[in-house]
Formats: C-alpha cells, sequence, structure tokens
C-alpha cells in the first residue's frame, strides 16, 4: 500500500512540475531584451552547503538560500523568519524565550534533546536548543539544506543543516545603521561599522542589535502581555587577517543578553486544538540570561589541499519562572490537577561547550576531489560545582517567583549533571566518472559518549553511541545549465538520559537511511529556476517527547519505527528585470509502522507532522527616479493539518500567512512599511493534549498575531 502512496506521490510531483515548468517558461520568455545591452538574468549564488564554495544550481541537493539582499528584501530579522519562507521545514516557538522546535520533512525537535539539524554559525555548530532561536543582523547568507547530511555535517545532521553566514569584515570603510518601530512599541535597531586595520593584511567588522517589545499576546486574567521583551540585545566582533600568502586567521566573539516573557501557554478546556484562547495565568513568566561566543578558524593553503581549523566556545545560561497549572485562582480555584492548589515552576540552565574541527580540502579543479576531517565537541551542563541544571516545581500561594527559593513550597527539586564528549572522522570523494557524470562517495564516524550525575542523590550513570553515516550520490549533468541526481544518505541523532526520577530513565539513538532522486534546471536564458526532489525516509527509534506534569517530568522516549515521504518544488521567475516571482510547495507524509511506548496508534502520523505547505510570492522594483527604486515585496505561506502527537486526535486546520514590506531605496538609504501574518491568522505553534502532558487540561502557546510597522535604513 505504501508503495500506491509513493507512486501517487510521484505522479502528483511530475504534474506540478511540467504545468510549472510550461507555465514560467512562456512568462519568463515573454519578455524577450530587445538587444544585448537589454539582457537580465537571475543571481548566481555561491553556497558552501557542501563544504565547498559552489554556484547553488551545481549542489545535487534540495537547498533553500538567502543571500543578504534577500535577507533585507523580505525583512528577515529573526530565524522564524526566514524558517517561514522555506518549505517543508517549520520552527515551533514554545516554553522559554529561546525555546523552539525545528521539524525538517516530518523530522522533530524536541525538548531537553539534539536538534534534527546541523545548526551550523561561521562553521561553530551550535549544540544547544537554546541557540537556534536569535535575532539576525548583518548576515551574509543562509542556507538550508533537506535531508540526512550526516556524512560531512555529523551527529545531528539526520533531517538536514542550516547554515548561517555573518559578513565578513572589509577592506573599505564601510556601516550600515537600521531602525524599525513596530505594533506593540517594537523597537528593532542593528548597527555596524567595517574597515581597515593595517592595508591588505588586517581589517575588522563590530555590528549589534537591540530589540525591546511590550508585546501583543495579552493575559486576560492579569490583563499585561505576555510576550514581551524587557531587552534583548547582541554585539559581535570579527577580526581577519591574511598573515602571509598562504595562511589567512579570522577571529569572532560575540555576546547577547536578554530578559523575556516565556511559558505563556493558554489552557483549552474545550480540548480542541482550534480554540485558540488567551492565555489566563496569574504568574507571568520570563526568561532571562546571556551567551557569550569565541571562534578562531585557520585556512591554510598548503598547495595539495587546504587545511582549515575551526575552535568555538559557547557560555550559556538561561534561567526561566513561569506557572505549571498554567491558570488562575480565581477562574480556575481547583487548581493544579483539580487538588485546589495553585504550582509554578522553573529551571536554570548553564551550558559550556568547547569545539573543535580541522578540515583538508582538495583543489576544486581536479577529476577526484576529495576532503577529510576530524572533530570534537565537549559539552558541560555546569560552570562551577555549585551551578548545575536544575529543575523546580513549587506551591504557588502568593503569585511571586521567590517561593522557588522556599524549600518548605518545593513539590520537585532536581539538580543534575549532563555532559558529553563526542568524536568524528569524516570525509568525501567526489570523481567525474566521464563529462557529465559525477559519483560521489562520503563516510563519517560519530561517536557519543554522554555521563550524567543526580547530584542530590550523588549517583552516576553513562553511555556512548555510534554510527556510521555512509552517503552516496550519482548526479548526471544533462548540460551546464541542468542536472538530475539520485541520493542514498544516512542520519544519527544520539541518545541520553532523561532527568534523574523520571519514569523512563534513557532514550535511544535515532538513525534514518533516505533515498532522494532530484533534479536542477536553469531554464529561459538564466530567467527561470526550477529544482525538485522525491524522497523516502525509514526511521528507526524517532525521538519524541511528553510530560507527566504530576511529577515535573519533561519524558524522552521513542517510535520504533517511522517511514516518511514526499516531494518537493521550487521555482524562481524573472519575469522582467523588475519583476520576480517565487514559489515551492512541499509534501510530508509520515506513517507510524510501530511504537511499544504508545501501541495501538500503528498507522498514525508522526508528531508534529504538516502534510503539506506552500510558499510563494512575488518582488517588484521599478525605478522611481534615475537613483531612487521602490519595492513591493510580497510573501504568502499556506501550512496543512498539523498533528501534535502520536494519537491524531488533536489536529490543528489549515492556515495562511501574509506578508510585506513596501518602499523606496538608493544605494545609501532605504524608507519602508512591512507586515506579518498581516491578516491576523490566529494559531498555536505548540500544542499539548492532557493525555500527553500530565496535567488534566489541553494547553497551547500562541503565534504572533498581526503585526507592522516602518522601518529605515542608512549604508555609507
Amino acid at each position: 500500500m505504501i508503495f500506491g502512496k509513493i507512486t501517487k506521490e510521484c505522479l502528483m510531483f511530475s504534474s506540478a512540475l511540467m504545468s510549472c515548468a510550461t507555465f514560467l517558461s512562456a512568462m519568463a520568455h515573454a519578455q524577450e531584451p530587445e538587444n544585448e545591452d537589454d539582457a537580465f538574468e537571475l543571481e548566481t549564488i555561491v553556497v558552501t552547503a557542501q563544504r565547498r564554495s559552489e554556484n547553488l544550481q551545481d549542489v545535487p541537493a534540495q537547498v533553500t538560500a538567502f543571500t543578504a539582499q534577500t535577507i533585507a528584501n523580505a525583512n528577515i530579522k529573526s530565524t522564524q523568519d526566514f524558517i517561514n519562507l522555506t518549505p517543508n521545514v517549520s520552527l515551533d516557538s514554545s516554553d522559554t524565550y529561546n525555546n523552539t522546535f525545528v521539524v525538517v520533512r516530518g523530522v522533530t525537535q524536541i525538548n531537553n534533546a539534539d536538534a534534527p539539524v546541523a545548526i551550523i554559525i561561521d562553521g561553530v555548530p551550535q549544540n544547544n536548543q537554546k541557540q537556534f532561536n536569535q535575532n539576525l543582523f548583518d548576515i551574509e547568507r543562509i542556507e538550508v539544506l533537506k535531508g540526512p547530511q550526516g556524512a560531512l555535517y555529523g551527529r545531528n545532521a539526520i533531517g538536514g543543516a542550516i547554515n548561517i553566514v555573518t559578513k565578513s569584515p572589509t577592506e573599505e570603510l564601510t556601516g550600515f545603521l537600521n531602525a524599525s518601530y513596530g505594533r506593540g512599541d517594537a523597537i528593532n535597531l542593528s548597527a555596524g561599522i567595517s574597515g581597515p586595520i593595517v592595508e591588505d593584511k588586517a581589517s575588522f567588522r563590530l555590528a549589534g542589535s537591540y530589540v525591546q517589545d511590550d508585546g501583543r499576546i495579552t493575559n486576560t486574567f492579569a490583563n499585561v502581555k505576555q510576550d514581551f521583551v524587557d531587552h534583548d540585545y547582541s554585539i559581535r566582533g570579527r577580526i581577519s587577517v591574511a598573515a602571509n600568502d598562504w595562511l589567512d586567521l579570522d577571529l569572532r566573539g560575540s555576546f547577547r543578553d536578554f530578559r523575556a516573557g516565556s511559558q505563556f501557554d493558554s489552557v483549552v478546556f474545550s480540548g480542541n486544538a482550534n480554540d485558540f484562547v488567551s492565555p489566563q495565568l496569574n504568574l507571568i513568566g520570563e526568561t532571562f540570561g546571556d551567551q557569550a561566543e569565541l571562534t578562531f578558524k585557520f585556512d591554510a593553503d598548503l598547495n595539495f589541499a587546504k587545511l582549515t581549523g575551526i575552535t568555538g566556545y559557547t557560555d550559556l545560561t538561561e534561567i526561566n519562572r513561569g506557572d505549571l497549572d498554567f491558570r488562575n485562582p480565581v477562574d480556575s480555584p481547583g487548581g493544579f490537577l483539580g487538588l485546589g492548589i495553585q504550582v509554578g515552576q522553573g529551571q536554570d540552565l548553564f551550558v559550556e561547550m568547547v569545539s573543535q574541527e580541522l578540515r583538508l580540502t582538495s583543489p576544486d579543479d581536479q577529476r577526484l576531489r576529495w576532503i577529510a576531517g576530524l572533530y570534537y565537541i565537549h559539552t558541560v551542563y555546569y560552570i562551577h560545582t555549585d551551578r548545575a541544571l536544575r529543575t523546580r516545581g513549587f506551591f504557588d500561594f502568593d503569585g511571586t517567583f521567590d517561593q522557588i527559593d522556599n524549600p518548605a513550597l518545593l513539590l520537585i527539586d532536581r539538580r543534575e549533571d549532563n555532559s558529553n564528549n563526542a568524536y568524528a572522522l569524516f570525509g568525501q570523494l567526489d570523481y567525474d566518472l566521464a563529462d557529465n557524470f559525477v559519483l560521489s562517495f562520503g563516510l563519517r564516524y560519530d561517536k557519543d559518549e554522554r555521563d550524567q550525575t543526580d547530584l542530590a542523590a550523588n549517583t552516576s550513570r553513562e553511555n556512548s553511541f555510534d554510527s556510521v553515516q555512509p552517503k552516496v550520490t550519482l548526479t548526471y549533468n544533462v548540460d551546464d545549465d541542468k542536472l538530475v541526481y539520485a541520493t542514498y544518505s544516512t542520519g544519527f541523532r544520539s541518545g541520553g538520559f532523561n532527568a534523574p526520577g523520571v519514569v523512563i530513565d534513557e532514550f535511544a539513538d535515532e538513525t534514518l537511511q533516505n533515498f532522494e532522486v532530484g533534479f536542477k534546471a536553469t531554464l529561459a536564458d538564466r530567467r527561470l529556476v526550477l529544482n525538485g526532489a522525491a524522497y523516502l525516509s525509514n526511521v528507526d527509534d524517532f525521538q519524541f517527547f511528553f510530560v507527566e506534569a504530576a511529577t515535573a517530568s519533561q519524558v524522552i522516549t521513542n517510535i520504533d519505527e517511522v517511514q516518511i515521504y514526499g516531494f518537493e518544488l521550487e521555482a524562481q521567475a524573472l519575469l522582467t528585470p523588475d519583476f520576480l516571482f517565487f514559489g515551492a510547495f512541499g509534501t510530508t507524509n509520515s506513517e507510524i509502522e510501530r511504537i511499544s511506548a504508545f501501541p495501538g496508534n500503528e498507522g498514525n502520523k508522526s508528531p508534529k507532522t504538516t502534510e503539506f505547505s506552500i510558499n510563494t510570492g512575488f518582488q517588484y522594483t521599478p525605478k522611481v527616479t534615475d537613483a531612487i527604486e521602490g519595492i513591493v515585496r510580497v510573501d504568502y505561506e499556506h501550512r496543512g493539518d498539523r498533528y501534535w502527537q502520536v494519537d491524531n486526535v488533536d489536529v490543528q486546520g489549515p492556515l495562511n500567512l501574509l506578508n510585506f514590506r513596501v518602499g523606496i531605496q538608493t544605494d545609501q538609504w532605504g524608507v519602508y512599511l512591512w507586515g506579518k501574518n498581516i491578516t491576523g491568522e490566529r494559531y498555536f505553534t505548540d500544542f499539548n493534549p492532557r493525555e500527553f502532558s500530565g496535567l488534566d487540561i489541553d494547553i497551547g502557546f500562541l503565534a504572533q498575531p498581526s503585526t507592522y510597522g516602518v522601518e529605515a535604513s542608512f549604508r555609507f
């Protein structure tokens, strides 16, 4: 039966492809240039998806890329913004200010576990769940790779990889200032300056951002905005040095400090996942903390290869306080589990991470090209012996968070130290079998050693997880502008421990095998790009999450076997020199084949599956005068039904999001109006039914309502 479904998907895929190609090619050809001087074509995008600089259209994988210009035009200011523009990928906010759940092709992120994608910023893996949700400023490029990338990116790249590249220092003095003001008295400022230190030898770049927001989601009991941002500021500095003609050095440091609202889930008494009620709790949650990072990179030209070394250090602190019954004593006197009590929660998280990568890359102009490397990361959840990961639940008698520090009011107090050491060896070979055939073979071995200490009981436990991750790709270059490929790839996400005292003490590692065929085509005199793929993934020990609120337990366990399949199609058409159309479509069909933890749910969709997504829009940049350009950009996203848990009882219906940006600009300045979710679509970014939350009610985390504002920018 599954093969019949896949065949149907492929027929739909082929039909959509043929229709799209025919329509867009006709439109792109409709505006033929009168002479060579009037010729126009799409921008060539260079990416480093395969650890080499390559034309995006030459990479045999599905990659959605955002250049610096696209980031500005689409008003991308956060990780949420670019994920919303990427088909078959979603980012769900929930719980604390920095807490997000990435879902790629049905592979999900869960609380207290590794991400399903490798998240890389300037070459350094971001290994903690709290690192990805951030404000984006002074960004050169974003690359989203879909499908397992274990061979090159290693553990956690089971669903794909996300590369974020910040802008490099410049040889000439440049700078920028950007200011935005929006609904909810939301202020977003960013600025930067770059230039030489020693001519032709050393240069610097310094940039920063500041966000403050009164919020838009109202707590109907306390009459306050729950989604406030008291402050969230970041500063990033970078120095690049050309030490000599064969050695380049790069030093990057950053610091972020934040305090914002969190844990404002709404109680859904109806149990209907489409009943989008407002929060009504009496404890107004907040998250505060900071993050410091330091990165050192060198590139050495050894003639036969380039040697790259990247050293990363991260110090992350996040402290949150919030309601645990998600109600108030006036409207819900029954309180927590109907016991007539109010309860709160809090967690103190301290993490240090040190990583090191060494990589040799052969020259690009050889018939046999290769990459070989070593990787190591050490993660520890404490900085000093008196600071550890601490989770507490407490009786709430006066509506303040001071109660968490009263031992007599604690329901639960868990202190734990989690640390791990991960090692990897990896390599990839690309060989030109003929002028138009390329065979690629990648292989990576990952080992993850994990230790956990229960500081209250003074007991320890340890385990290790390892995996060999091969990848094989055959690429056929039809001509310089078209290719087709077939790939077998694998992914691995490490297992680990739940908190001490949780009923399920350990969860298994997750592995995935992916079969994919795809194509890339540049058509109509390079004015039309059409890319697509069909994929089939078999997942063993799919990791998923649920809560036992009665014991304040956050539980990770496994679904024995899941199968996921679907297809993706992306298109860009430059219909005139100033009119760009873009569109994308993706499907995700998942099926639980075996589940021991919650038997009886075989045949259902896996948690957080969205059946399909559509992203489309246009950008129009007419000349107003010789010096002034107008811009009108519209982005539309449609998401299909969302299945929140393994029983598939709670399903959020389809939703439609519409964003716009309108303004005028020159090479030096710009003024804009912008809006996000301008139709005011209400929906949950996370929903936890009572059967999987341990509570006696369902809870949902509201998404941002309509937001709009003005923006001004200046550049020199």
